[in-house]
């Protein structure tokens, strides 16, 4: 939908299809290929344990026969936007603009779609670079609602996923997320604030609190692209659409006897409507 040959600007038709302008050139961030691949190792092992930082995240590099230091391993983590989940000292006090929302969810028994959605942002790689992957997703259904993908962990992605969420299913009752800078931004919040959705946040170290969305990852890092390495960052799109696709429409999940997100999403959204 987007022409660069247009007189209207790439940056102006972005914002009138409320795209990140970073997901239309989809330019990979660039690293050396010693750090990219460091970084894909450093992505499966924390995705097997979420609680470890970077301390022991050298070690157990060094156990595998990469020795680096911490320093290094610390800006890798941090360029790739994860640390570790256990408990956190405070070191620094919010911003004003950036308030913090208590988490709503706890003991609260989630039994229809759009009762709860829930969104986070994990490192996708690809052979020559990295982007990061938006996803939002229904809680009850597991269904992924949108996603988008950007060279940036800018907000403006962030909220061009919410946008399109919100325009193709409805209003959810409660959103969560982490405390990430992204979700805390005021451009998303305003988006939820005007809908009227309640808003949740995690607990800082509270490693379950998001945990469909963490499963969603694996699934989608382990089951899809580390068996296939993508050459760029269209190529990685258009697979993802692919994946993403047979993830709602036909992969059977067990926590939902068997059927599909898709499935147990419009089924009870059918139910909903009946009663």
């Amino acid at each position: 939908m987007i022409d660069s040959e247009l007189v209207l600007p790439v940056s102006d038709q972005c914002r009138l299809l409320s795209l990140a302008r970073s997901t239309y050139y989809y330019e990979g961030a660039s690293e050396t290929p010693e750090n990219l691949a460091l970084m894909e190792i450093i992505d499966r092992l924390y995705l097997a344990h979420p609680e470890n930082g970077s301390r022991m995240m050298v070690r157990v590099l060094k156990r595998t026969g990469h020795v680096v230091n911490r320093k290094r391993v610390r800006r890798l983590m941090n360029l790739m936007g994860i640390r570790s989940l256990a408990p956190q000292k405070k070191t620094t006090t919010p911003h004003p603009e950036h308030y913090k929302y208590p988490y709503l969810l706890r003991g609260l028994k989630i039994d229809h779609p759009n009762h709860v959605w829930c969104a986070d942002i994990t490192y996708v790689p690809f052979k020559k670079g990295f982007l990061y992957l938006v996803a939002i997703m229904d809680w009850h259904s597991r269904k992924v609602l949108s996603w988008r993908l950007s060279n940036t962990m800018t907000v403006d992605f962030c909220v061009a996923a919410l946008d399109e969420a919100l325009a193709l299913y409805g209003t959810p009752e409660i959103f969560n997320t982490d405390q990430g800078s992204q979700f805390t931004a005021n451009p998303f919040i305003q988006v939820l604030l005007d809908a009227e959705v309640a808003i949740s946040m995690d607990g800082v170290g509270r490693a379950i609190d998001n945990v469909f969305i963490e499963r969603l990852w694996r699934t989608i890092k382990y089951d899809h692209i580390y068996l296939n390495p993508a050459e760029s960052g269209n190529v990685l799109r258009d697979g993802l659409e692919v994946f993403i696709d047979y993830y709602n429409e036909d992969r059977p999940h067990s926590s939902l006897d068997d059927a599909t997100p898709d499935e147990v999403y419009y089924r009870s959204r059918l139910q909903q409507r009946a009663a």
